[in-house]
């Protein structure tokens, strides 16, 4: 394991997801999907608070009024993290037997967009923007929606669909909460028998640079992807499954990842003890923060 890669803490998810630093507390936030957990790391201390959920949580965002969204397979919920307690905001736009909300962000102008994955992976998710009080869908047809991500000067989107093993970019006005022309950005092959199989593009984070960072779930390692669409960087790390990376500290150098170990092989999780863990490493470049929503 390389020296500069280490765990968050002891603490170890099924599914670690969503990690988002929060500007103002100055604490990272993350969820355990199947775990049914939304978790706090404090600093010096190694436990994380947990607030349980009673149904998957795919995403959370910060709200400038204090406290959490979570989107859960049975809607958009708050949660008052000083009190714990959560109160619904909007129904799910899907049939929950069917589909979840999945990865979420919100937008530079503070919108909150969330994806959905199908649980047969069957292309009938979608990318949804919330406008306060319902859902729209922007990206329809997808089957697992991923790797939300606002360049720098907030003119350009990006989105995967994990199985498709495909990132999109669009143009987007802010203004509007608009997308347009929407194109393939990165391309990554599928498993094929027989050879090496590089991973698929799972969640992602945006640095100041306008450079992608994409976990490549089941690939062992992050990527570093230019606005042309070019690899740049490929950070190996000690765990098949990488779920999401978020940028964060004080100076936004520290890049957390959440990892996965849910359904994973024996022999995979016996040499890897750091699977569901959240990884942590310095790098040259600072993220961009986190956008507080109204919502």
């Amino acid at each position: 394991m390389p020296q500069d890669i280490q765990p968050l803490g002891s603490h170890r998810c099924l599914l670690g997801e969503s990690p988002l630093w929060h500007p103002t507390e100055q604490v990272l936030y993350a969820v355990d999907i199947p775990g049914r957990q939304v978790l706090r790391w404090r600093a010096g201390v190694d436990a994380p608070d947990v607030w349980p959920q009673a149904a998957e949580p795919g995403c959370i965002a910060a709200r400038a009024s204090g406290g959490l969204l979570v989107a859960r397979r049975d809607g958009l919920w708050t949660l008052d993290t000083a009190t714990g307690a959560q109160a619904l905001v909007s129904a799910p736009p899907y049939d929950t037997t069917r589909l979840r909300f999945n990865d979420g962000k919100v937008d530079p102008a503070g919108r909150l967009w969330i994806g959905s994955i199908s649980d047969a992976r069957e292309p009938e998710a979608a990318l949804y923007r919330f406008d306060g009080a319902a859902f729209a869908a922007q990206v329809p047809g997808l089957t697992t929606s991923n790797g939300l991500a606002w360049s720098p000067d907030g003119r350009r989107v990006h989105w995967s669909d994990t199985k498709a093993h495909r990132i999109y970019a669009a143009d987007f006005d802010a203004a509007t909460g608009t997308l347009s022309a929407p194109r393939v950005f990165a391309e990554f092959k599928p498993r094929t028998p027989g050879e090496a199989y590089g991973g698929r593009p799972d969640g992602a984070a945006m640095d100041a640079e306008g450079h992608y960072w994409a976990a490549m779930f089941e690939g062992g390692c992050l990527l570093r992807i230019a606005p042309t669409g070019e690899v740049v960087q490929r950070v190996e790390l000690p765990v098949t499954c990488p779920t999401m990376p978020t940028f964060g500290g004080a100076d936004l150098r520290t890049l957390f990842i959440t990892t996965a170990r849910e359904k994973r092989p024996a022999e995979e999780r016996a040499r890897e003890p750091l699977a569901g863990a959240v990884l942590q490493l310095r790098v040259d470049v600072p993220g961009l923060p986190a956008t507080l929503t109204s919502a």
